[in-house]
């Protein structure tokens, strides 16, 4: 096997998804959902047309994204969260919106995909559940409402 470009399940070759905000990595996640977009159309049918009904493509419909993590000590995702919102000591009072990179890397730490999500803003921060009687690893979660995305492959 000369080149490594499967996704793998657990251990050390686990793949991951590298998220930045404007080029700056914010974090490494393990799952990424509502990557996928949809097409609203209008159909139409036709006089003496009687094997289809004519279909209209519309407007793009984008779900937001929902990032899932463990808990680490690192607060960028969080400050992003706090500055995209205009809520810093610093912070303007207006909410501002950014590209967002999601790129998943093989287990040897090389990219092998990256989509590229426009307008991006944070909207629901989560974080861990604390109980004494579950042994669970703590974890985070991060909502993105946005504008749409592109994909670029980048393993060759």
């Amino acid at each position: 096997m000369a080149e490594d470009r499967h996704f793998h399940r657990g251990g050390a070759n686990t793949a991951a998804f590298v998220v930045d905000i404007d080029g700056v990595e914010v974090g490494r996640f393990t799952e990424c959902q509502g990557l996928e977009v949809e097409v609203e159309y209008e159909t139409f049918t036709e006089g003496g047309v009687n094997g289809f009904e004519h279909k209209l493509g519309g407007r793009m419909t984008w779900p937001n994204l929902v990032l899932k993590r463990a808990l680490t000590v690192d607060n960028r995702l969080f400050e992003w969260f706090h500055e995209a919102a205009g809520t810093t000591p610093a912070g303007t009072g207006k909410t501002s919106r950014n590209t967002m990179g999601i790129t998943i890397i093989n287990g040897k730490g090389e990219p092998l995909r990256t989509w590229r999500v426009y307008d991006a803003i944070p909207i629901k921060w989560t974080g861990p559940t604390f109980a004494n009687s579950e042994d669970q690893i703590p974890t985070e979660e991060l909502e993105v409402a946005h504008h749409g995305f592109e994909a670029e492959t980048l393993a060759k």
